[in-house]
């Protein structure tokens, strides 16, 4: 048993280092990407945007500031990029899509979170997976109000409440002089990405293995009661 259960585990850390120096690779290549596409008139033009949506949907509470939580809706698995964007429909009815293709949606998202803190209204966070100093996605559960970010690697495919194209913000001069640079970095990210994916899928084999030989031997009643004990632990700290 235990020859079989170290054969099993023989690779399993090198597919996980491998898709971590994928996706660290892929999102340099989105930092490059910003930085062509990204200048102080777009960041002005983005805040300006901004403030209108603020002043339109986002009132003052008077109660001073809301609280933040920090959350992951999208991931990268063995399964491809998955983004929970029924969550998001559950939880409020009006979406606005960040059409997105060169990374622009966090500068919004950081006024728009700012705004509606300062507000006065709570709100979730929900952080890039491959960058987590990043946001992505931003949810007002309290206002039944939500900006998502929708890329063609993983598009928001509901009708939203409004849909704002980023891409028409960016700057029009280095997209057009750098038309074939952001076209290689798009190809050469999505192959980045799905050797990672790939990467992740060997691993998830490998664990499957190693699972199916100790699996006879798990308490699962047990295990079940602290997987309980634990997650009534946590939701009573948040």
């Amino acid at each position: 048993m235990r020859a079989e259960i170290l054969s099993c585990m023989g690779g399993y850390p090198a597919c996980y280092q491998r898709a971590y120096r994928c996706l660290g690779a892929a999102e340099e290549i989105a930092e490059d990407v910003r930085s062509i596409v990204i200048s102080p008139p777009v960041e002005a033009k983005i805040a300006k945007r901004s403030k209108g949506i603020l002043s339109r949907e986002i009132k003052k509470t008077g109660e001073g500031a809301g609280q933040v939580k920090q959350r992951f809706l999208s991931a990268v698995t063995h399964r491809g990029l998955l983004a929970e964007f029924n969550t998001v429909d559950k939880l409020c009815k009006r979406v606005y899509e960040l059409a997105d293709s060169y990374g622009l949606a966090h500068v919004m998202l950081t006024h728009l979170l700012s705004g509606a803190v300062a507000a006065g209204h709570d709100a979730v966070a929900c952080v890039s997976p491959m960058a987590p100093d990043r946001l992505e996605h931003l949810l007002l559960p309290g206002l039944s109000l939500a900006f998502v970010t929708s890329s063609p690697a993983l598009p928001y495919e509901k009708r939203p409440y409004r849909r704002i194209r980023l891409d028409a913000m960016a700057d029009a001069e280095a997209v057009r002089r750098n038309r074939a640079r952001l076209r290689f970095s798009r190809k050469v990210s999505a192959a980045l990405t799905e050797e990672a994916v790939d990467s992740l899928a060997q691993a998830k084999a490998m664990h499957d293995e190693l699972e199916a030989l100790y699996n006879p031997y798990v308490d699962f009643d047990r295990v079940g009661r602290m997987a309980d004990q634990i997650a009534g632990e946590i939701l009573k700290e948040s």
